[in-house]
């Protein structure tokens, strides 16, 4: 597989998850993210840890998928089974992070963009630096809004914003975020990690059992039809992407970013 880009620190019953290609503003290929969802699923049968807070680099969290690791989907040798398998891969990462039975908080350094926001949703909390943003700018490349992250972000701030945030690709500040629900606190920029670290300490100091059936209850609650309206947003992604307008979009965005 080649470098590893996730570690776990444990400290107690509580677990730091760091994600760090080293390159490219963390942007997800398909390494990454096999490896954070293996992580996940490791998670779930850990009776241990009580909480879980993942962050990326100390510099940023993640500028979204790469590209240039999209694009490798296309080369011939590829079959059709497998392009779709890796479209698919970054809804099971979410679903693996969301399912975890431990509390799960994002610490959001610098940028959030695209598919890093949304893993980011698919945990139960988020805590954002003062100066970050975050971004989805899946429409502007001429993409849906993929990794079942939809109806997650109209879960948590409605539908017509839900729109402005993918239709108008604007890069929300973090005090935005937090007015609309996106992120639960802001943080002094290089401190998120820490002060996501003190809110996993509340969480583990609750009766475990407790805890996971709220978190179970409000999940089944908020997502009851989550699966129902996006288990083909990988498909959807899939035939956008391979339209003339999306092409020209993802060269123009490539040149202009």
């Amino acid at each position: 597989m080649g470098d590893k880009y996730v570690s776990i620190e444990r400290n107690a019953d509580i677990a730091v998850v760091r994600f760090d290609r080293g390159r490219n503003l963390n942007a997800f290929n398909a390494q990454l993210i096999q490896e954070l969802t293996e992580v996940a699923h490791s998670f779930h049968g850990d009776f241990d840890t009580r909480a879980v807070v993942l962050t990326g680099s100390n510099a940023y969290f993640s500028a979204g998928a790469d590209i240039q690791d999209m694009s490798a989907r296309n080369a011939a040798n590829v079959s059709d089974a497998e392009r779709r398998d890796s479209f698919a891969r970054g809804g099971r990462l979410c679903d693996a992070w969301q399912a975890m039975p431990q509390v799960t908080i994002a610490a959001i350094e610098k940028l959030a963009v695209g598919a890093g926001v949304a893993l980011a949703i698919a945990l139960d909390w988020r805590v954002i630096g003062r100066s970050a943003y975050l971004y989805v700018p899946e429409v502007k490349i001429g993409l849906n809004l993929q990794w079942g992250a939809l109806p997650r972000l109209i879960s948590l701030v409605g539908p017509a914003r839900a729109k402005r945030i993918c239709i108008l690709c604007e890069k929300m500040p973090s005090a935005t975020a937090l007015e609309w629900g996106l992120v639960e606190e802001i943080a002094d920029d290089g401190t998120t990690l820490e002060r996501a670290l003190d809110l996993a300490k509340i969480a583990a100091s609750m009766p475990p059992v407790a805890v996971q059936i709220v978190k179970e209850a409000v999940n089944a609650t908020a997502g009851a039809l989550h699966k129902a309206v996006s288990y083909a947003d990988f498909d959807q992604s899939q035939l956008t992407a391979a339209l003339d307008d999306a092409v020209n979009a993802r060269g123009n965005f490539s040149r202009n970013k």
